[in-house]
């Protein structure tokens, strides 16, 4: 952190309380916006600190509990940096909040990365790896050593992340307001979480047809084949923008999942799956 940069004992104060809060990250997870209901409440002391509009906090609160997935130990430079946004946007009713939401977007998978890879590929092996010969042979030492050689090097990374991120934020903020350059951030942040989207559908949306159609030549016309043809993936990517569609037009979540499950069991009685 830049010695130059200084927070005061009340921003302290409330970095303390986001760290608090950040536990809960994975309190209310939902299909629909995995840890959102727990970021949110993460950025609660943020929010109460920086406004007192209490219109201003709903909306706060709104971009807080939109969709968000990211590793434990990473997640909170994101939240201190998004607590950067919220205080600018307080101190400045012009200010975009599409910027806060694009940022935070394109943030939550290069991060993932860098946090699966280190806790998840690394030290949760390490920890393993002298738990469980111990916890084979009877002590108690076993999960004990598991739990404090992963959590001591977790927790020091949650809280300093969250106070780079509430620094970097400071930083970042001036540097793109003297230059001018928000508008280029949010718009290369919404492409880079466009992207992010993309890959998710293709990676975790797997639909196929098995419809087939008989010609009169005797030849079978696979329609799976016809549609890879022409885009790999094309199914489920109308399927998702279908989706987002009816998610737009505020179709309840638990009416959407129903209806998902009705299409997918007449589409298999009819042969389409």
């Amino acid at each position: 952190m830049s010695k130059k940069m200084k927070i005061s004992s009340q921003e302290t104060k409330m970095l303390k309380k986001m760290f608090a809060n950040s536990w809960l990250l994975f309190s209310s997870f939902s299909m629909a916006k995995f840890q959102g209901y727990g970021y949110a409440q993460a950025m609660m002391p943020a929010i109460n600190e920086f406004y007192t509009d209490e219109e201003e906090k709903k909306n706060a609160l709104v971009r807080a509990s939109n969709f968000f997935n990211c590793t434990y130990e990473t997640a909170p430079f994101i939240m201190g940096l998004n607590a950067s946004l919220e205080k600018t946007r307080s101190e400045n009713p012009d200010f975009d909040v599409e910027t806060i939401n694009a940022i935070k977007t394109s943030l939550m998978g290069p991060l993932s990365g860098i946090g699966d890879s280190i806790f998840w590929g690394a030290i949760r092996l390490i920890a393993a790896s002298i738990g469980i010969p111990l916890a084979m042979s009877g002590s108690i030492l076993g999960p004990i050593l598991f739990l404090i050689v992963y959590h001591i090097p977790s927790i020091f990374t949650r809280y300093k992340l969250l106070q780079v991120g509430y620094m970097a934020g400071e930083q970042f903020i001036t540097k793109a307001h003297s230059s001018g350059s928000f508008e280029k951030i949010t718009y290369y942040a919404s492409m880079v979480g466009m992207i992010m989207i993309g890959a998710l559908t293709a990676q975790f949306v797997g639909i196929t047809t098995a419809l087939q159609v008989t010609m009169a030549s005797g030849e079978s016309l696979i329609l799976q084949d016809i549609l890879n043809n022409i885009m790999p993936g094309l199914l489920p990517l109308g399927v998702m923008f279908t989706i987002f569609a009816l998610i737009r037009r505020k179709v309840k979540i638990t009416n959407l999942l129903l209806g998902v499950i009705a299409v997918g069991i007449a589409g298999a009685f009819i042969g389409f799956f």
